[in-house]
C-alpha cells in the first residue's frame, strides 16, 4: 500500500521542534567550545601573561600589574623605538626585565642632565613625568648592531642599559601589548607616538 507523505506547511516550519532545538543548542555549544579552544591556543602559544615587579616602568605600568606579552610579533615586524619589551636580563638570564626601547642598532645614545639625545638630537619623551627624571649622565655611546638601548620610564628607579649596557636582539622575547589587572589599567599597551627624535 502506498504511503502518503505531506510536506510541512510554512507556518509550522517556523516553529523548531524539540529535537531541532536540541540540535541547535548542541551546535552552539560545539561552536563555543571550539572558539574557547582556539582562544586558549592563541593565548598559550602567541601570548604570555606576565606579572610586573617593581616601579621602573611607572606610570605606564605599576608594581604587581598583570599584562600580556606577544611572543611572536618580532618574527614579523621590527623592534621600534618606543616599544615596551620583555627580555632576559643580560647579567642573569634567569631573570626577565621590562623596559622601553630608546636606542636602535647603530644609534649614538647620550644622556646629559637626565635628558636623552639620539645621534646628537634631543629625544622627546612625554611619557616620562618630570618628577621621574634623574640628573644622570651617560655616554655618548654607540649601540652595537643587533642590540637595543633600553630605559625604564621611571628613570630614578630604573636598572637599565645605562648600567648593564645594550640588550642583544636574541635576548628579547616579547612585546608588552595588553594590561588586564588591575581593572583601572585594562587596555592596550602601545608604543608611544611621543617617542621621537627631533
Amino acid at each position: 500500500m502506498e504511503q502518503t507523505v505531506h510536506s510541512t506547511p510554512l507556518e509550522n516550519a517556523e516553529r523548531p521542534s524539540p529535537s531541532g532545538l536540541h540540535r541547535e543548542l548542541k551546535a552552539w555549544a560545539r561552536d563555543l567550545v571550539i572558539a574557547l579552544g582556539l582562544a586558549m591556543i592563541i593565548i598559550v602559544f602567541f601570548y604570555q601573561p606576565v606579572k610586573v615587579e617593581g616601579t621602573s616602568m611607572a606610570p605606564l605600568l605599576s608594581d604587581q600589574e598583570r599584562i600580556f606579552i606577544n611572543k611572536f610579533v618580532y618574527h614579523f615586524e621590527p623592534i621600534e623605538r618606543g616599544d615596551v619589551i620583555v627580555f632576559w636580563y643580560p647579567l642573569d638570564r634567569s631573570k626577565s626585565f621590562i623596559k622601553r626601547v630608546v636606542g636602535l642598532p647603530g644609534d649614538q645614545v647620550e644622556v646629559r642632565s637626565g635628558r636623552v639625545y639620539i645621534n646628537g638630537k634631543p629625544f622627546q619623551e612625554s611619557y616620562v613625568p618630570p618628577q621621574f627624571v634623574d640628573m644622570s649622565a651617560y655616554g655618548p655611546s654607540r649601540v652595537p648592531i643587533d642590540e637595543y638601548f633600553v630605559m625604564g620610564d621611571h628613570r630614578i628607579s630604573s636598572n637599565d642599559s645605562r648600567i648593564f649596557g645594550p640588550v642583544p636582539a636574541g635576548f628579547i622575547y616579547g612585546k608588552a601589548v595588553f594590561a588586564y589587572w588591575p581593572w583601572n589599567h585594562f587596555g592596550t599597551i602601545s608604543a608611544s607616538a611621543d617617542a621621537v627624535v627631533k
